[in-house]
């Protein structure tokens, strides 16, 4: 190195610390006075900071873009971590505010849509389906032992057995559900205090039709069998229940060849029950066991689960009046009820995203309606070719499966007495009709559940069209 290190800036070049090596001599410019000693420090307007605040906006473009003010991009550059020192060595600005308003500048106003949202509603599709085929299989267990009863001596113990258990086993699914934001623990408790007293009251109840029968003891199993079932499908263990079918399903699936006799009909049906009954003991022992401490507190009161418990009766006697013209439609009601549960989360689904899409509470509850539609459409009109196949009438299933689908949704949105109301109103009145017979027997059904339909359908437009509820 030869030649002095000249420390003062020259004019027309940049203000940066230089070493001066041996080239050829020039003749020297004017010196103006000299003024303070700078080192590295210019104007933000110069060609070499320019260049690095251009390529800085371009990489930083798709998060500059979207600022509506330069302090959004100032907090983006110290959450980066650019510290002052690199400002004003690298991009010749003061401080971190001027680096920010000429990025601002330089990069133009860009508002992406946000990415769609996950569905907080997406339903299970492989539960729901299973959920259809739990609702039937029981069914097999009175094809199973229809040689060894006679319907029209013991049916009456029967059916006033499912009925109570229906409404019982709705009640208590609901106090459950309700439990279940105290913990599993709190919720299997629930069950483990229900579920007993309920076999147990419809048993009892079933003890007065039967007289003295034996089939008191076919009415306790039945009743055994639905308190044990609803406990492992309020808990989530279909697979178990679905295991502890096994036997009605080979038994069954045996009969077109095979004459079993009364012991294997009564053996398969029996070790059903007691699979069942010791998957759901075993899934409260084990909910009870590992959730920790339970929760303190008598829980919500037992009112509020009582229409729930009051729609459980109205839509047992409503399948049950289908079922004495119609059972085979019956069969397919219950399998459909795993489909019209995905309609419910696929409901809430569409809600959701119609809410967000819906600039005015108008626009939304038209949209809701849309919605509403394309639902309980989806949900009956299968059913009509349906009903054809099993030989019953067009009106009767698709009518009682939207019924009892609209009661279903506004249940889910915790409107609870409406629902129950119009559906015992319906089950009443199709009742006392049948039974006294003024009327022509085949068409009160489909009257009442047209007219329950079509109120519960209107309850949903008003309830269910409100942003609020949704919210």
């Amino acid at each position: 190195m030869s030649g002095p290190l000249d420390l003062e800036p020259r004019r027309g070049q940049d203000d940066t610390l230089a070493l001066r090596l041996a080239v050829p001599k020039r003749p020297a410019p004017p010196r103006e006075p000299a003024g303070p000693v700078t080192l590295g420090l210019t104007p933000p307007g110069a060609d070499g900071y320019d260049e690095a605040v251009s390529e800085l906006a371009a990489e930083l473009a798709d998060r500059v873009g979207p600022a509506v003010h330069p302090y959004e991009v100032a907090a983006l550059l110290e959450a980066d971590g650019l510290s002052a020192d690199t400002i004003r060595r690298r991009y010749g600005h003061p401080d971190i505010f001027s680096l920010a308003a000429a990025l601002y500048e330089r990069v133009p106003r860009t508002f992406p849509e946000p990415p769609p949202a996950a569905d907080p509603w997406r339903p299970d599709h492989l539960r729901c389906l299973l959920r259809g085929v739990l609702f039937a299989l029981p069914a097999l267990a009175y094809l199973l032992t229809a040689p060894l009863w006679r319907p029209g001596q013991h049916a009456a113990a029967l059916v006033t057995a499912g009925v109570l258990s229906w409404a019982w086993g709705q009640a208590l699914g609901h106090r459950a559900y309700l439990r279940m934001a105290a913990g599993r623990r709190e919720a299997a408790r629930t069950l483990l205090r229900g579920a007993p007293l309920g076999a147990a009251l419809a048993t009892a109840a079933a003890a007065i039709p039967a007289q003295g029968s034996p089939v008191i003891w076919a009415a306790a199993a039945q009743s055994l069998y639905l308190a044990a079932a609803g406990v492992l499908l309020v808990l989530g263990r279909e697979p178990l229940l679905l295991a502890a079918l096994a036997p009605l399903a080979a038994g069954a699936a045996a009969l077109p060849w095979w004459e079993p006799g009364p012991a294997l009909r009564t053996g398969a049906v029996v070790t059903a029950l007691a699979a069942t009954a010791a998957a759901a003991g075993r899934a409260l022992r084990t909910e009870y066991a590992g959730q920790g401490a339970a929760g303190e507190g008598a829980g919500p009161p037992l009112l509020r689960s009582l229409p729930y418990g009051l729609f459980g009766l109205a839509a047992a006697l409503l399948v049950l009046l289908a079922g004495r013209r119609e059972p085979y439609a019956v069969i397919v009601l219950t399998v459909s009820m795993g489909p019209a549960e995905w309609l419910l989360y696929r409901y809430r689904g569409l809600s959701a995203a119609a809410l967000g899409a819906s600039a005015t509470p108008a626009a939304f509850r038209l949209r809701s309606a849309g919605v509403l539609t394309l639902c309980l459409l989806g949900y009956a009109l299968p059913l009509l070719p349906a009903a054809l196949f099993t030989g019953a009438g067009p009106a009767t299933l698709p009518l009682l499966a939207a019924t009892l689908w609209t009661a279903l949704l506004l249940q889910a949105f915790e409107v609870a007495w409406p629902p129950a109301l119009i559906c015992l109103a319906a089950a009443g009145t199709a009742g006392a009709l049948t039974l006294s017979g003024p009327l022509p027997g085949p068409p009160v059904l489909p009257l009442c559940c047209a007219g329950a339909a079509l109120c519960l359908t209107g309850c949903a437009l008003r309830l269910l069209g409100r942003p609020a509820a949704h919210a």
